[in-house]
């Protein structure tokens, strides 16, 4: 968050070590039935302003539900998440819907588009959520969607678009409003390896030249070595290396 007056509206500074986000004794348990499951089992997580880190397990094993929580799009049973020092799930209703809209932006593995939107309707409208005016966001939206190559397809619908072309115009929605964090889950899960690996060469591509933090779920081995640090969800908790010592690279 590059102004937690954004969000607050008091200017909060980012910590020393520059951690944009800390996440401290998260726990998530769900109650499908007679006994409680205890998915998170008490996480802790600092990550780093620009870094990529990506968060790996087994089918099941809570990464999608960390990454809800991070993102501030689940609460958690416990625990919080501080985002340059700010309490996100300390926010009244209104002011953490507007760090999500703002602060952060979110790329999902089935694309999660509007189907009635065309693709330049669709990328815009975080910004228009964000009330920025109609003809600045859509310019936004245009000029993003022509940046990821789909400059030929602005009024194109869902339905009309490859699966590489539908995850295409979510990274570019997810930018519009130029969020610092960025939130990435299975990003190319749905895709072939050929396509998968173009829409990963773009993300990282985007990422590293606009110095978002990228924080990504992925079961491919592939997509987390493009990360510069891993982390696994085992058992309800996080082994790896929770807290990174040194500067991103």
């Amino acid at each position: 968050m590059s102004d937690a007056a954004d969000v607050t509206g008091s200017s909060r500074a980012p910590g020393a070590n520059g951690d944009i986000l800390i996440a401290r004794g998260l726990r998530k348990t769900y109650y499908p039935g007679s006994a409680p499951l205890e998915v998170l089992k008490g996480i802790d997580l600092n990550v780093r302003r620009g870094e990529r880190l990506a968060i790996v397990g087994a089918s099941g094993a809570g990464k999608s539900t960390l990454m809800h929580l991070l993102g501030g799009l689940d609460r958690p049973s416990a625990g919080d998440v501080a985002v340059d020092g700010v309490s996100i799930f300390g926010l009244p209703a209104g002011q953490l819907t507007r760090f999500r809209n703002r602060q952060a932006g979110f790329i999902f593995q089935a694309y999660q588009l509007l189907p009635e939107l065309t693709a330049q309707e669709n990328v815009a409208l975080p910004g228009i959520v964000a009330r920025r005016a109609d003809g600045d966001v859509q310019r936004r939206a245009a000029e993003l969607l022509t940046l990821v190559g789909l400059g030929g397809r602005l009024h194109h619908r869902p339905v009309e678009m490859s699966g590489g072309e539908q995850q295409r115009v979510a990274i570019a929605r997810a930018l519009v409003n130029d969020p610092p964090l960025l939130f990435a889950d299975e990003p190319t899960g749905n895709l072939d390896s050929a396509t998968g690996g173009a829409v990963m060469d773009l993300l990282l591509r985007l990422q590293r030249e606009r110095g978002m933090t990228l924080v990504m779920v992925t079961h491919d081995a592939a997509n987390a070595r493009h990360c510069q640090r891993v982390v696994e969800i085992r058992d309800g908790v996080l082994t790896g290396a929770p807290h990174q010592e040194t500067g991103v690279q």
